[in-house]
């Protein structure tokens, strides 16, 4: 049984833990709250980029003009993307993701797939290094640690843009955990290059539920082949942009969740090791009042 003064110790040191997870609790719910206003604000403009694209996509086609970040190049190497956090006490945001990533890297090195990877955020850098490590090309780190800007997500694009057109790969795909709610963050794998016509399709159909009649027809100057070269890079930043608003509301809903949880169970411990406390103190006091009433008879 432990004594009294090791109990106290415990006790005082778990109401500072408890002290630093309430105030980490509501440090990440302020953040969440400017993240999450920053993710839904983006979602419009990003789903808009998306269907311009597949709207002037569709009427190049398959076309021998039309530029490889639309046709392809029709290999299968593979770039992944994985968007995580700089700092840990988040839950499962990073082991989520993480999981999700391994398995599919695996199952490519089953295949025979030759694949490259692109760490956003220290910590998937660390937890795919020991496994994957000579696969990972680059590496970012410190984004959105005053808000996620679009600059940075430009940076992102553009390194995937040179791979690409220094023949790298033939697809990438971005992996985040899109934001749902402060307990609900869904791991959301996203090709990027080439752009997938089928799933911009798949993003307009309730638009197209709604449009009746015949559809205008446009004339476009300069060609289509001219505006996708310029207009499919900008998509690329887009829509990282908009993964990585994502990954980051996603990643203050989870601490803020994950704190206020270690907040509780430290009220939890406190209440546990005070009950053992009193209960001790009680059973030296009981002891050595039979020591001095035994005292006492003897004398």
């Amino acid at each position: 049984m432990a004594n009294l003064k090791d109990l106290k110790g415990r006790i005082a040191s778990v109401k500072k833990t408890q002290k630093i997870t309430s105030a980490m609790k509501m440090v990440a719910a302020a953040k969440l709250r400017r993240a999450q206003e920053g993710a839904e604000n983006a979602r419009p403009y990003a789903e808009r980029m998306f269907r311009m694209v597949k709207s002037i996509a569709t009427s190049v086609g398959d076309t021998e003009g039309a530029p490889k970040m639309l046709s392809g190049t029709g290999g299968n190497r593979q770039m992944l993307v994985v968007c995580t956090s700089d700092r840990g006490l988040c839950g499962g945001f990073n082991g989520s993701i993480i999981r999700e990533v391994r398995a599919r890297l695996r199952e490519m090195r089953r295949n025979g797939t030759d694949f490259k990877i692109i760490t956003v955020g220290s910590k998937g850098h660390d937890l795919l290094r020991r496994e994957f490590g000579d696969n990972i090309v680059a590496k970012f780190t410190d984004i959105g640690r005053r808000g996620v800007k679009f600059e940075e997500a430009l940076g992102v694009a553009e390194k995937i843009t040179d791979l690409f057109e220094a023949d790298e790969f033939d697809v990438c795909t971005i992996y985040f955990n899109k934001f749902q709610s402060a307990i609900s963050q869904i791991v959301t794998p996203q090709q990027l290059i080439p752009f997938r016509v089928e799933a911009a399709d798949d993003a307009d159909d309730d638009a197209d539920q709604k449009t009746d009649g015949p559809r205008a027809v446009f004339i476009f100057e300069p060609d289509e082949e001219e505006i996708l070269e310029d207009l499919l890079p900008r998509n690329v930043a887009t829509q990282i942009f908009q993964a990585l608003l994502e990954s980051s509301a996603s990643e203050h809903g989870a601490r803020m969740t994950a704190m206020d949880n270690a907040t509780r169970n430290a009220g939890d411990m406190i209440d546990n090791l005070t009950m053992t406390y009193n209960r001790t103190r009680q059973a030296v006091i009981t002891k050595e009042l039979i020591e001095i009433i035994s005292g006492a008879e003897a004398l």
